[in-house]
């Protein structure tokens, strides 16, 4: 009987600890859904595109080009991050890449002819995490926001050839 009210007792200790990890909501929940999301990739479109590193005075002629003669296509893009975002961060929107990267949310088709380098990557993670910033996203939010685009620094830069 000590044995049963013993192993019982572990059942009952263990119960709420369960229901709270399932309960646990989703990254995109935790960000707001996809209005919070788009607001946050509508800030950080338009500061990368005046970002004088990666933006329309970039030394990098391709995404110098891409933020000059190519902006009648950024609420497309902005579309497009939107999806991304949602469905990287668990929400019930879907992505569909307009060019099919290695895997469903693979980058590297769509930005290799960008040529972007290693740095020019972290400076567009920087401005998402000053547009983060601007959205008071939590800092554990925001941590897991720039993890899930650091996981892809490989296949963004695929393009970059050092000289």
């Amino acid at each position: 009987m000590k044995k049963l009210i013993a192993i019982l007792s572990l059942f009952a200790m263990a119960l709420p600890l369960q229901a709270a990890a399932q309960t646990e909501k989703s990254l995109y929940e935790r960000l707001g859904g996809v209005f919070a999301i788009a607001a946050v990739v509508d800030h950080f479109s338009d500061a990368v595109v005046q970002n004088p590193i990666v933006g329309k005075t970039s030394k990098n002629p391709a995404l110098r080009k891409w933020h000059t003669e190519n902006l009648d296509r950024l609420p497309g893009l902005k579309f497009m991050r939107t999806l991304w975002v949602c469905e990287v961060t668990g929400g019930p929107f879907k992505f569909s890449p307009t060019k099919p990267g290695k895997t469903h949310l693979g980058l590297e088709a769509a930005h290799r002819d960008l040529k972007i380098s290693p740095e020019e990557f972290d400076e567009v993670a920087a401005e998402l995490g000053r547009s983060l910033d601007f959205a008071k996203v939590p800092p554990r939010e925001k941590g897991e926001v720039l993890a899930a685009f650091a996981a892809h620094k490989n296949e963004v830069t695929a393009g970059y050839k050092t000289k």
